[in-house]
This record gives structure tokens, sequence and C-alpha cells, in this order.
């Protein structure tokens, strides 16, 4: 049998939706399509999450642009980002370089998914609207964050060394979406998101 073109492997077709989530992202939108078809092969989209960040390191201005999708048994994962190459010589003329990247990951392998609410004036909370934030953290074991705190006991007058503790937490990709900076409609996709990946993790 021949081998598949170029064209054939990158003949994917984004839905709607996504493409839509693309474009209003405004970061190279034909670019961030066309990654993302090369990574997804012939597989359907299933639900997606496109996330764009604008962030000032000194006097320059990165943008940078997250989509998460779920196709197939897996979690594909697509980052764009401005880069400025170094100048190795004064005869290098500075242009605009964009990288970007994608990672497959088996749903299967993927250990947790962490939900976190920011609530403003609990004591105001209408039920149903789960705040005006959320932070969605995906972990499958590449990176893990250790919190360590000084250990101590029952006993408010013991001055001895009682060593450490603290938690490991898988933390491979985290995506902070709020409503005020990203759109009510950006929150609940993240929301809607979230949930579509916890009903299939661990299959």
């Amino acid at each position: 049998m021949a081998p598949m073109s170029a064209s054939h492997l990158t003949a994917a077709t984004l839905p709607d939706a996504l493409l839509h989530d693309i474009e209003q992202a405004g970061y190279y939108p034909a670019l961030v399509a066309d990654v993302l078809k090369a990574a997804l092969g012939t597989q359907a989209v299933d639900a997606h999450l496109v996330h764009a960040e604008t962030t000032i390191d000194t006097d320059t201005v990165r943008r940078h642009i997250t989509v998460l999708v779920i196709s197939g048994g897996r979690l594909v994962i697509a980052h764009a980002d401005d880069h400025t190459p170094s100048l190795d010589a004064p005869t290098i003329v500075a242009r605009n370089v964009a990288t970007a990247t994608t990672e497959t990951v088996p749903l299967s392998a993927i250990r947790g998914v962490m939900l976190t609410h920011v609530i403003n004036s609990p004591e105001k909370y209408a039920e149903g609207s789960l705040g005006r934030e959320v932070t969605v953290t995906i972990g499958w074991g590449t990176v893990s964050r250790v919190d360590l705190l000084p250990a101590a006991c029952a006993d408010p007058d013991c001055v001895a060394d009682h060593g450490y503790e603290g938690t490991v937490t898988a933390d491979d990709i985290s995506v902070r979406v709020s409503a005020d900076a990203d759109g009510e409609r950006n929150l609940q996709n993240a929301l809607d998101f979230a949930a579509a990946l916890s009903a299939v993790t661990g299959r």
C-alpha cells in the first residue's frame, strides 16, 4: 500500500464551533487550525476549549493560545505563542516568529481533572452560578507540584522539630478563565469542557 501523503494526513475537518472559537481568539487562526488538523488526523472532535492570553514581560507583549480537544480516546493539547529569536549578530533583522506545539495524551493516562472556582462575596452566592472565575487543571503525571509545610503536633507548647508534611499534585496544564476578562460564554465553555473530560477520564 502506498504511503499516505501529507495532504491526507492533515485532511481533518474541524467543527464550526471550534473554528469559531479559534477565530475569536484572534491568534493566527489559520496556523492554529492547521496545527490542530495535523494532530487530530481523521478523528472527530468530541469537546474542545480555546483560551487566549496576553502577557506583558518588561516591555514585550506576548500572545498565547491554548486549545484542548477531546478526540478519539485522547486529549490533544495545542499551544501557540509569540517567540522572539535571539539576535546573534547585528546584521540579523528581528522578525515576528510564532511557535506552535501539540501534545497527545491518552484519556486513560489522565490522573485527575481539578476544577477550582473563585467566588466573590460568597455570602451572596446564588445557587447554580458557580462563580465568575474557574481554573481547569489537568494532570497525567508528567509534571507534579509539591506543596510543603512545617509539620506540627497537637501540643501547643511543643517546640520539637516535626519535619515537613505536604501534598504532591499533578499539574501538567492549567487554564484560568474569567467571565470578566474572557466573557460569560468562554467561562461556560470551560465548565462544559471540564465536565466532558471528567466524564471520560480513566476509561
